[in-house]
């Protein structure tokens, strides 16, 4: 993990508008079912879900970036009312750095959530990282902040909490206020 205090670390999140995460081992605990037609079920958290409910009350964009290509993946950002889904790319920052131009925001804006190799210059350009507890040593290591929990259990929930304690964000009020 970078060495990062926690003045640097809400500064870094007062500055966030979009919370981009990746999937496969983030989202998901990285493993997949197969029939002989293909990719047949990925698990997703409930809880996790719930971090994006989270962001929505706090007026932060969230986003989904994968390489992969999945039916299965579509549903649940439908399901999640997820406002920009970047699928089937390899070059992650590449295709962040298009999107942002588009709607006029820069990397400081974004935090993102990752495990594996393919996450690392993408959690480097990010203007907040995080690592999910069973990540790979390298994402970690250029990670501002790594979670206890592991991908696909609760890790995208407590990096959404995380960023929100580190802008003051009251889930209690937030609670209140919505449920």
């Amino acid at each position: 993990m970078k060495e990062t205090s926690f003045d640097n670390l809400r500064q870094k999140a007062a500055k966030i508008n979009w919370f981009f995460c990746d999937i496969d081992g983030t989202l998901t605990d990285g493993g997949v079912y197969y029939s002989p037609e293909g990719e047949l079920l990925k698990r997703f958290s409930l809880r996790d879900g719930t971090g994006f409910f989270l962001l929505r009350q706090c007026g932060i964009k969230a986003g989904f970036i994968t390489t992969e290509n999945s039916p299965i993946v579509e549903q649940r950002a439908k399901k999640l009312e997820i406002e920009k889904y970047i699928f089937g790319t390899h070059r992650k920052v590449v295709a962040m750095q298009e999107f942002l131009a588009s709607i006029g925001c820069s990397f400081e804006n974004v935090a993102y959530i990752g495990d594996e190799l393919n996450d690392v210059k993408l959690l480097e350009a990010s203007g907040l990282s995080f690592a999910v507890g069973d990540a790979d040593k390298r994402v970690k290591d250029v990670s501002d902040v790594v979670c206890d929990h592991f991908g696909g259990h609760g890790a995208f929930r407590e990096a959404v909490e995380r960023l929100l304690e580190l802008r003051g964000v009251s889930i209690e009020k937030i609670l209140e206020m919505t449920l």
